[in-house]
C-alpha cells in the first residue's frame, strides 16, 4: 500500500470520525454544569428588548411515579404556584401580576411522562425582578412548601383539570394507548394520573415525590433574553450551588417501549366519536440524531415526509377524493422509538377504500421510489425554509431558542445553531440521492412491529373489519400492478398575461406612525410601513366593504365559500397542485377571503419573493380559476367530515350558542350539509368575479423589510393594473344581534359527568379607543378575581376565562362573556358565585391592587406589541375599517392612567347590568 493510498484512507477515516461526533451546542449560549449536576444555559437576545424567559427544566415526569403517586408528578407542578420559601401560599402569582406577568399566559408550566418544566417571561429591564426570576427558579428547584391546606385546595382545581380532558378522545385512548406502547410502563402513568390518587393521597406521598427527584443533577436552568450573560451566571452558581442530592439517590432510570417483534391489531368505538379514521404504525429502534450523520438521517427523513404527502395532497384534490384525509409521515414515537405512520379519516362507509388508498401511495414509493423532479422541489424547499431563518437570526424571538435548549437538555435533540445547521444542510443536500430516500422507505415500511388501529363511532361498530380483513386489503393493495407516479410539471410562467403598468396618482406621508399612502390611477390605495421588526418578512392585507352581506339568503352559501372554491382551484397557469409546485423554491403565499362585510386579500412572503406575492395576488383578481373536480372534493370530503358531528357534545353546545346569539339567522349558521347542498360552483365563482372585479375601492397595507422606493414599480405593475370598474358600493347592514333580555337555555349531551357554563351579557358600546381599555381592564380585573374565587378558593374550576369584544361594524357593540367547565353538581353555585363577583364589581368596583395589576400587565404587553408586524398589520386594518384616528395609540398613557377602581364600577354597571343576559350550560345526557 502506497503512502497517497494511506494519506487518502487516513483522511476518510478522520471525516468519518468528525461526522460520528456529537455536533456542539450553538457558540452563542453559555452552558455550564455545577460541582452539584446542576445544568444551565444562557443567551443574550434582545427580541423582545427588555425581556427575559426563565426555564427551570426537571427530567421527572409521571414515569417515575409509584402506584401510590399517580398523578403526584403534575400535582406538584401546581403546588409549585401554591406556596415557596420566600413566597407562601399564592404569594408568588401575587407578586409576578403586579409586575406585569400573567398566569397562565406568561407564567406557566407542563408535566408529561419524562419531564416537567417551568416558565417565566419577566421584564429584564428592573434588576430586582431578574433577581426575583431568580428566586422563583431556586424556590421550585427545592423549596416549595407542600402545605397540607394547600394540597387539599389544589386536589379540587386538578381534578377539575382532569374532567375537563374527559370525552370519546380520552375513552378510547385508555383502551388502546397499552396496546400501542407494548404495555410498557408509559401505558400505565398518563401525567393527569387517577382520581382515586388525587382524592386520597397523604402529603407524605407528594413530599416523598418531591425529594426524591427534584435534586440538581436532573435539572437546568435556560435563561435567554437581554440581560448580560455575565452576571446572570455569577447569580446562578451562587444561588443553586447549594442544591442538594438526596443522601441515598435513587437511581433515574430510562424506562423504553420495547420493540416485540409482533403485529397487533386494535379497534375501538365511542358514541361520541365524529369519524372513522385508521392508522398503521411501524415502530423502530430510535435513529441517533446527534451527529453530523444523525443530522444527515434527519434532512432524508424530512425530504421523505414532504414527498409523500405532497402525493397525498393531491389525491385530496380528485373530484371524488378516497378519503377526507391521509398522509404518512416518520417521527419519533417515544424515547426509544421512530416510527413509520400512515393514517386515514375515512369517509362513511369506506374504510376500505380510504385505506387501501393511503397504503397504496406506500406501496408506490416502496416499488418505485421518487422522482427526480420531487426530490429537486423537497431539497430546495428545505434549504430555503433554512435560509429565511438564518436571514431572520438577528431577530429570532428568545422563546424560540429556550425551546431549542430545552430539548437540547431534555432529549439530546441537536442545537448547533441556525448558521452551522444552514452549512450542515448545504453540505449534504447534492449527495443525498433518491436512492437514498428509496431505502429510507424500504427500511422503515416493514412488516412486523406493526400496529393497526382503527377507531369509530359506536354507530359503526357492527361495519368495522377484524384484524384479518383489514391485513388482506394490504395484502390486496401490495399485489396490485401498480404504475409509478407521474410528476405532471409545467415550466410557463405564474401569470396568463402581462399586467398593464399602472401610476402612482398621489403619496401622503404620516410623520407619527411612519407611515406613506400611495394613490394608484385605479383608485386602489396602499399604506405602507416599512418595519425592522423582522429581518425578512413581508406582510399585504388587503380589503374592501361588500362581503356576503350584498347577496341572498338564497345566494348565501354560495357566496360564503366562493373564495374557498377559488383557492382551490388555483390561479393564473396553474391549478392548486400546480401551484404549490411552482413556489416550492419560494417563501410565500397569498390568498383572497370574504367575510359578512367584507372582501379581503392576504399574503405574507420573503424580501426576496415580494414580486412573486404580487404576481400572486393580481393573479387572485384577474386569472382565477373554477375546477370542478376541486370543487367536487371539497363538497366531498366536507360532507364526510360533517356526518357524525352532532355526536360530539361539544360541539352541539356551541352550534346552540351561535344559534342563540345570532337568533337562529341563517346568515351566520355554521357549516352543517344542508348549507353544503345549497353552493351553486357556476354561481359561487361568479360571485367571486363580482367581489373581486373591482379594485377601486380597495385598501392595502404592506408592511415590513422591505424600501419604498423599491416597492413602489412593483406596485404599479401589479396593483396599478388591477380592475376598476368605480361603482363604489358599502356592505349591507343585516341587523342582526344577540337577543335583548334575558335567556337560558340548557343543552343535554354528552355521558361524562361535565358540565360546560357560557354568561354573556351584551349590547350597544360606546366606541372609542378609551372605553376599549376600560372594558379591557374590566375584564381583566374580573378574571383576577374569578380565578382567585372559583379555582383557589372553591376549587371548582381548572381555568375560568372572561372574554369580551367590541365592534365598531355595521354597529358599535359589545359582548362581554364568563366561560368555565365543572362538575354538574356544582353549576348553579360556581354561577351564583360568578355573578356574586360581578355585583361585587357594580357595587364597590375592583380593589386598588387588581386595577395596577391590569395597569402593569397592559404596560408590558404594549411595550413589547408594538414591535410587531402583526400587531401593526391588525391595527392599521382595524383602523382603516373602523375609519378611527391611526393617531389614537399616542393616547394610550392617558387612557390607561383613567382606569381606576371608579371607573370600572361604572362600566361593570353600564355593561354587566343584565339588561341584556344568556345563560347557556352544556350538561350530560339525563
Amino acid at each position: 500500500m502506497n503512502k497517497r493510498t494511506l494519506l487518502f484512507l487516513a483522511g476518510i477515516a478522520l471525516v468519518t470520525h468528525l461526522r460520528a461526533q456529537n455536533l456542539p451546542l450553538d457558540p452563542a449560549v453559555r452552558t455550564g454544569k455545577l460541582p452539584n449536576g446542576f445544568t444551565y444555559y444562557i443567551r443574550h437576545n434582545e427580541e423582545p428588548k427588555n425581556r427575559v424567559i426563565f426555564y427551570l427544566a426537571n427530567k421527572v415526569g409521571s414515569i417515575l411515579e409509584t402506584d401510590d403517586q399517580r398523578g403526584l408528578a403534575h400535582f406538584m407542578e401546581h403546588m409549585s404556584f401554591n406556596g415557596t420559601k420566600h413566597f407562601p401560599k399564592n404569594e408568588l402569582v401575587d407578586y409576578l401580576q403586579k409586575s406585569g406577568v400573567r398566569f397562565g399566559a406568561d407564567l406557566n408550566a407542563y408535566t408529561s411522562f419524562d419531564e416537567t418544566v417551568y416558565q417565566l417571561p419577566i421584564p429584564s429591564d428592573k434588576p430586582e425582578l431578574v433577581q426575583a426570576g431568580l428566586q422563583i427558579m431556586r424556590d421550585w428547584a427545592q423549596d416549595a412548601t407542600l402545605d397540607p391546606v394547600e394540597i387539599d385546595k389544589e386536589r379540587g382545581v386538578v381534578l377539575e383539570e382532569k374532567r375537563l380532558g374527559k370525552g370519546a378522545s380520552d375513552r378510547m385512548r385508555q383502551v388502546y394507548f397499552p396496546l400501542l406502547l407494548n404495555h410498557a410502563r408509559y401505558a400505565d402513568r398518563l401525567p393527569i394520573g387517577l382520581d382515586t390518587v388525587l382524592n386520597n393521597f397523604k402529603p407524605e406521598a407528594i413530599r416523598r415525590f418531591y425529594q426524591d427527584w427534584y435534586r440538581p443533577d436532573l435539572q437546568a436552568l435556560i435563561v435567554v433574553g437581554d440581560i448580560n450573560v455575565d452576571e446572570i451566571e455569577k447569580d446562578i452558581k451562587t444561588q443553586f450551588g447549594n442544591l442538594k442530592n438526596p443522601a441515598n439517590e435513587k437511581p433515574r432510570t430510562i424506562y423504553t417501549v420495547s420493540l416485540t417483534g409482533k403485529n397487533q391489531f386494535i379497534s375501538v368505538t365511542d358514541k361520541e366519536n365524529r369519524a372513522t379514521s385508521a392508522e398503521i404504525l411501524i415502530k423502530h429502534t430510535e435513529q441517533e440524531t446527534k451527529t453530523a450523520a444523525g443530522y444527515r438521517n434527519l434532512i432524508i427523513r424530512s425530504l421523505f415526509n414532504d414527498m409523500i404527502n405532497d402525493r397525498y395532497g393531491e389525491l385530496t384534490r380528485l373530484a371524488d377524493p378516497p378519503f377526507v384525509s391521509g398522509g404518512a409521515s416518520i417521527s419519533n414515537f417515544l424515547h426509544s422509538l421512530d416510527v413509520f405512520s400512515a393514517h386515514v379519516q375515512a369517509k362513511p362507509g369506506e374504510l376500505e377504500k380510504g385505506l387501501k388508498a393511503v397504503w397504496r401511495e406506500t406501496v408506490r414509493v416502496n416499488k418505485f421510489g421518487f422522482t427526480e423532479p420531487e426530490l429537486e422541489r423537497a431539497k430546495k424547499n428545505y434549504l430555503n425554509l433554512l435560509e429565511f431563518s438564518l436571514k431572520e437570526k438577528d431577530k429570532t424571538a428568545s422563546s424560540r431558542y429556550v425551546n431549542e435548549y430545552l430539548q437540547y437538555f431534555l432529549k439530546g435533540t441537536i442545537a448547533p445553531g441556525i448558521t452551522e445547521e444552514y452549512k450542515l444542510a448545504q453540505n449534504d443536500m447534492p449527495g443525498i440521492s433518491a436512492k437514498d430516500l428509496n431505502e429510507v422507505c424500504k427500511e422503515y415500511v416493514k412488516s412486523v412491529d406493526r400496529d393497526i388501529l382503527i377507531t369509530a363511532p359506536e354507530s359503526e361498530k357492527a361495519n368495522l373489519p377484524n384484524q384479518s380483513t383489514v391485513e388482506s386489503w394490504l395484502a390486496q393493495v401490495e399485489a396490485e400492478p401498480l404504475q409509478p407516479y407521474k410528476d405532471e410539471m409545467s415550466k410557463l410562467p405564474l401569470l396568463k398575461q402581462e399586467p398593464v403598468v399602472g401610476k402612482i396618482v398621489k403619496q401622503e406621508s404620516d410623520g407619527v406612525i411612519h407611515t406613506t399612502t400611495l394613490t394608484l390611477n385605479n383608485g386602489v390605495k396602499v399604506v405602507l410601513k416599512p418595519t425592522d421588526f423582522q429581518g425578512n418578512q413581508v406582510l399585504l392585507n388587503g380589503f374592501a366593504p361588500g362581503g356576503t352581506s350584498l347577496y341572498s339568503d338564497a345566494d348565501l352559501q354560495s357566496a360564503k365559500y366562493a373564495t374557498s372554491i377559488a383557492s382551490i382551484s388555483g390561479v393564473g397557469n396553474y391549478n392548486a397542485t400546480e401551484l404549490r409546485k411552482f413556489l416550492t423554491d419560494k417563501q410565500v403565499g397569498a390568498g383572497t377571503g370574504m367575510s359578512e362585510n367584507y372582501q379581503t386579500v392576504s399574503g405574507g412572503c420573503a424580501t426576496k419573493d415580494l414580486e412573486t406575492m404580487l404576481q400572486l395576488v393580481y393573479a387572485h383578481f384577474t386569472e382565477p380559476h373554477m375546477d370542478k373536480a376541486a370543487f367536487d372534493s371539497f363538497i366531498s370530503r366536507n360532507k364526510a367530515n360533517l356526518a357524525n358531528r352532532a355526536n360530539d357534545p361539544n360541539v352541539v353546545f356551541a352550534d346552540t350558542v351561535n344559534s342563540v346569539m345570532n337568533q337562529g339567522s341563517i346568515r351566520r349558521a355554521g357549516l352543517s350539509i344542508a348549507n353544503l347542498n345549497q353552493i351553486n360552483p357556476d354561481r359561487a365563482f361568479e360571485i367571486y368575479k363580482e367581489r373581486f372585479a373591482d379594485a377601486s375601492n380597495f385598501t392595502f397595507v404592506v408592511l415590513g423589510n422591505f424600501k419604498i422606493a423599491e416597492i413602489k414599480p412593483l406596485l404599479e405593475k401589479y396593483l396599478g393594473s388591477l380592475p376598476a370598474t368605480h361603482k363604489g358600493g358599502n356592505y349591507r347592514d343585516l341587523n342582526i344581534h344577540p337577543p335583548a333580555g334575558k335567556v337560558e337555555k340548557t343543552v343535554y349531551k354528552g355521558t361524562e359527568p361535565k358540565a360546560l357554563v357560557n354568561l354573556i351579557f351584551t349590547g350597544d358600546f360606546e366606541y372609542g379607543v378609551a372605553e376599549k381599555v376600560q372594558l379591557e381592564a374590566l375584564k381583566e380585573v374580573l378574571q383576577i378575581r374569578l380565578t382567585e374565587r372559583l379555582r383557589e378558593d372553591e376549587s371548582g374550576v381548572y381555568s375560568p376565562r372572561v372574554g369580551e369584544t367590541a365592534s365598531k361594524i355595521p354597529h358599535s357593540r359589545y359582548s362581554f362573556s364568563v366561560a368555565f367547565g365543572c362538575g354538574p353538581q356544582n353549576v348553579e353555585k360556581l354561577i351564583t358565585s360568578a355573578l356574586d363577583e360581578i355585583n361585587k364589581l357594580k357595587a364597590a368596583g375592583p380593589p386598588q391592587v387588581n386595577v395596577d395589576k391590569f395597569k402593569a400587565e397592559y404596560e408590558r404587553m404594549w411595550e413589547t406589541s408594538q414591535k410587531s408586524n402583526n400587531w401593526w398589520m391588525d391595527y392599521l386594518i382595524t383602523g382603516l375599517q373602523e375609519h378611527n384616528d391611526l393617531h389614537e395609540l399616542n393616547t394610550f398613557e392617558n387612557d390607561l392612567s383613567k382606569v381606576t377602581p371608579e371607573s370600572l364600577k361604572a362600566m361593570a354597571n353600564k355593561y354587566l347590568s343584565g339588561k341584556n343576559f344568556i345563560r347557556m350550560v352544556l350538561m350530560p345526557e339525563k
